[in-house]
């Protein structure tokens, strides 16, 4: 098998048969696979991914989950199932063109020295300004905080040989930032641009709600630094608080006019309680994450599977 294409889905029941078609145009003198991953879809989705079966039985492998778990867990389900000498992780929502495939295949082919090659978005017309905003600010943020680099507008179209799959899969955390794992495992790393297609169905899933978590879960994952803020805060605090005292005690006694000390008090206690609810908050989600981590549970379910040994329900 040359190559192993993961195609997460949640609703795209518009996208499903196009999104077949696209791939097995572009592939026809390769031996590939496209193992779907059915993310808890509540449309016709798994009707779709039926029929594309019964069509291409050669090709086509679905993995049907009992709930919504989520992109990375769909990810993860198919990289476990994967059994390509390469494989490719691309959205089932058509925005990834699948010609961008031959591409990046002729790069691993031809430039041995690489081990991955990552396609990193054009800008998006379509994308709203506070967004394009937001996700520079994120970039940044966990690039200056992290232990590893990360490369602006990455995205998780990427195509990847056996030594990166299973380094992937070595990492059996539950809480998972794909972009951040693809990053710290290391090897050597090929950055193309494409551009990015707008939908021809569906809605995106990826609300500025969704974005925010997935920020969060990022930072979260890949930085410990949040943890050292209160130190730093609390020097700041002292000094300030210092300060304060200082500028109230001038005022006393060379002025007239100050600040009344119940005034002085409430601003005191609302800086200070201020600061430290935001450091609960900080060291609440790492306990989050450790939690979630020490639980133990399983990535995913599946309810359904087709085209793997011939089994047909777990």
């Amino acid at each position: 098998m040359k190559l192993s294409i993961i195609v997460p889905c949640k609703n795209e029941e518009g996208n499903i048969v196009e999104t077949y078609n696209k791939i097995n145009n572009v592939l026809k003198k390769i031996k590939y696979e496209i193992i779907y991953i059915d993310d808890g879809s509540t449309d016709k989705t798994l009707e779709k991914l039926r029929e594309v079966y019964a069509k291409d039985m050669l090709h086509i492998k679905v993995l049907s989950f009992s709930r919504n778990f989520k992109k990375e867990a769909a990810m993860y389900a198919g990289l476990q199932h994967a059994t390509g000498e390469y494989t490719c992780i691309i959205d089932g929502d058509l925005q990834q063109n699948p010609t961008y495939l031959l591409q990046m295949m002729q790069v691993l082919d031809e430039q041995k020295g690489y081990d991955e090659v990552a396609m990193v978005m054009k800008k998006r017309s379509k994308e709203s300004f506070f967004m394009k905003i937001c996700k520079k600010a994120f970039y940044k943020i966990i690039d200056s905080i992290s232990e590893v680099s990360f490369k602006d507008s990455a995205s998780d179209f990427r195509m990847f040989r056996t030594n990166v799959k299973e380094a992937i899969l070595s990492l059996s955390e539950r809480v998972r930032f794909t972009k951040g794992i693809f990053s710290w495992v290391g090897f050597q790393i090929k950055y193309l641009p494409y551009e990015v297609e707008e939908r021809t169905s569906g809605v995106s899933k990826f609300n500025f709600k969704a974005s925010l978590n997935y920020a969060l879960d990022g930072i979260l994952s890949f930085s410990t630094k949040p943890l050292t803020i209160s130190i730093g805060l609390g020097f700041i605090l002292l000094l300030a608080s210092f300060i304060y005292f200082l500028v109230i005690l001038i005022q006393s006694l060379f002025f007239t006019h100050y600040f009344s000390g119940i005034h002085a008090i409430i601003l005191i206690f609302l800086v200070l309680f201020g600061c430290q609810f935001i450091i609960m908050g900080i060291i609440g989600g790492y306990m989050a994450k450790a939690y979630t981590e020490i639980k133990g549970r399983p990535l995913y379910i599946v309810k359904e599977k087709l085209g793997f040994n011939n089994e047909t329900i777990l």
